[in-house]
């Protein structure tokens, strides 16, 4: 800290944008540069390579990339947030970007591109629109009180710190909804109403950095590691999303069938559940994931539609209808297998993607399990998840569909970190695995 009363105050200082991008460990990245100088059709210059920056901070071996080629950051002026309310740092502006080639071409690579391309499938082979929402759980590494799920004491304990995120997410555009202590050892979750795809993603990239920085502004560390400890409850990324037609209708609802869920949700909800394993690498991507993943962790425990049900991969959300409330527009998916190490914008983008592919094969539309589901040992016919990023990566590499939605550059390098994380952690005991992803996320 500065002791000269010469020194400027963070109101002083020159206002600045950070040009963002999401790497494949979910990691924030980008350039800052003054924000006068950064004009309506400006880019920044990027590296292909830092594609393969593994969770450990270093470039993975062997990946397509080397020391030579050149991309460019191009700013999405829709998706620019003032980051304002966090004690101690400056206002900064962050603005998420597209990863392009030097003449203007989208980088098959980036993962916003693929996101954005399989919300316009959508919209122009089937004429619906999605709106979505993400969910963040995080654990304080730092507070000391007896936590009591979902209590007074416990939301009061983390004050002002509860008060500062909210605030700083109204003061930044991220519309929170709620906050609110959870159910595992100290820990939170916090809400945003529901937006755009791709805005979703990227706000949810944002509130997680913002959350550490508030924490951090109070000497606390906040982790959304999906477990922290092992046995314990651990902290999820869930996805809230609907669909609507070009009348605003909710192409979901059909209050004649199982849990109002339409032939077309069903089909939309059975290609999901049946790339589900394939996908598991991509929407859980850390060894500490497959702690997680279990029966009694109130948790994704199986690949099944559940009504209301937290165990199901993915949930028919209640619809509320006190007061007469309409329930059509109200009914949407949860989808509750992702998790921090997910880049955003890949996770909701192989879900819709999914989905969709559920829709033009004409999948048979998944069944709606009601009430408690035993979910013992592959009992009533419900796949498991695989049981370690190992066997993730393995099912992700031998299903040539999935594989092929992605460029095989990003393939090769997502597998290479990927296989260099297992090798970082494979002498480490779970209680260690823990500690070294709640370092990183």
């Amino acid at each position: 800290m500065c002791e000269n009363p010469q020194c400027p105050t963070t109101d002083d200082l020159t206002p600045l944008t950070f040009v963002a991008t999401s790497d494949l460990t979910a990691v924030t990245k980008g350039r800052a540069l003054p924000s006068a100088n950064l004009g309506e059709k400006d880019t920044t210059g990027w590296v292909p390579a830092n594609l393969g920056i593994g969770t450990g901070g270093h470039i993975a071996e062997k990946i397509p990339f080397g020391s030579t080629g050149d991309l460019r950051l191009r700013p999405d002026r829709a998706a620019s947030y003032p980051l304002r309310g966090v004690p101690g740092k400056p206002d900064t502006t962050i603005v998420f970007a597209d990863v392009i080639t030097t003449t203007g071409e989208p980088w098959g690579c980036c993962p916003r591109t693929f996101l954005r391309d399989t919300v316009a499938a959508l919209q122009e082979e089937f004429g619906v629109t999605v709106k979505a929402s993400f969910e963040h759980e995080f654990m304080d590494r730092d507070a000391t009180d007896t936590h009591h799920p979902f209590s007074w004491r416990s939301y009061r304990a983390a004050e002002p710190l509860g008060s500062r995120v909210v605030t700083a997410m109204q003061a930044s555009g991220l519309e929170p909804e709620n906050w609110l202590p959870e159910y595992g050892l100290h820990q939170y979750e916090v809400t945003m109403k529901p937006t755009d795809p791709v805005a979703a993603a990227d706000r949810a990239i944002v509130v997680r950095d913002l959350v550490r920085d508030v924490f951090a502004s109070a000497g606390r560390r906040a982790s959304f590691t999906p477990m922290l400890i092992p046995g314990e409850s651990g902290n999820g990324v869930h996805v809230h999303f609907s669909l609507s037609d070009a009348q605003g209708r909710n192409v979901f609802f059909d209050d004649s069938r199982p849990g109002r869920l339409s032939e077309f949700g069903g089909r939309f909800a059975g290609g999901i559940l049946e790339r589900a394993r394939s996908l598991a690498a991509l929407f859980a991507p850390l060894s500490a994931s497959y702690l997680r993943l279990r029966p009694h962790q109130w948790a994704s425990a199986g690949i099944f539609l559940g009504l209301h049900n937290r165990e199901a991969l993915l949930r028919l959300c209640p619809t509320v209808e006190i007061d007469g409330r309409d329930p059509e527009p109200q009914l949407h998916f949860e989808f509750r297998g992702g998790d921090v190490g997910a880049n955003p914008w890949l996770l909701l983008g192989v879900v819709l993607r999914a989905g969709l592919e559920g829709l033009r094969q004409q999948t048979e539309p998944a069944r709606v399990r009601e009430g408690e589901v035993d979910l013992t040992d592959g009992a009533d016919g419900i796949p498991e998840f695989p049981h370690s990023l190992e066997e993730a990566l393995q099912l992700f590499e031998a299903d040539e569909e999935v594989r092929g939605w992605f460029d095989p550059d990003l393939v090769e390098t997502f597998l290479r970190i990927k296989r260099e994380e297992l090798a970082e952690v494979s002498s480490l005991s779970d209680t260690e695995t823990c500690e070294w992803y709640a370092r990183v996320y």
